[in-house]
């Protein structure tokens, strides 16, 4: 199963519509996570055009997207792989075992927030966040999130630079 994971798209600002270099890996996806700060729903109705959609409502999420069905929180099942996701994890100090005990049968959380691409272990979990495919702040490249999940296996988790 390829899953692309999303943070922090940040529309209209930031995202007007889906950046070539990500719809290109948007192609063959069998699932999209959105890890919250869509901003507006159209985001989320372009992004299931390419494959079923689950998101969270971010800091900046509007009543369209929370209307939409995004959640605060969610926690998946992915053939076996356990997913929780949220937008913001607090700080970075602790933030695995945080997790840990905000979603104690997860194996990974999605999650954003920072737009800085993340991809951790620790406590018994993984937390991976994308980054932000159109809002870099100081980060070098837009970024993305593609997860490969096999037999609920975490095979593969890459950060994919799109700018």
């Amino acid at each position: 199963m390829k899953v692309v994971v999303l943070a922090d798209t940040h529309a209209p600002r930031r995202w007007k519509s889906c950046p070539p270099a990500v719809a290109e890996h948007l192609r063959g996806a069998d699932l999209i996570l959105h890890a919250g700060d869509v901003c507006t729903a159209d985001v989320l109705v372009e992004l299931s055009a390419y494959a079923p959609v689950h998101a969270v409502l971010g800091n900046n999420d509007g009543q369209d997207v929370a209307a939409w069905g995004a959640p605060e929180t969610l926690e998946l099942d992915l053939g076996g792989l356990r997913v929780a996701m949220i937008h913001d994890s607090g700080q970075a100090a602790g933030r695995t075992a945080r997790m840990r005990r905000r979603f104690p049968e997860a194996d990974l959380v999605v999650f954003g927030h920072s737009h800085i691409p993340m991809d951790l272990t620790g406590d018994g979990m993984r937390v991976f966040n994308p980054g932000s495919p159109t809002d870099r702040r100081r980060q070098p490249h837009g970024t993305i999130g593609i997860l490969d999940v096999e037999s609920g296996v975490l095979r593969r988790a890459e950060i994919v630079p799109v700018t």
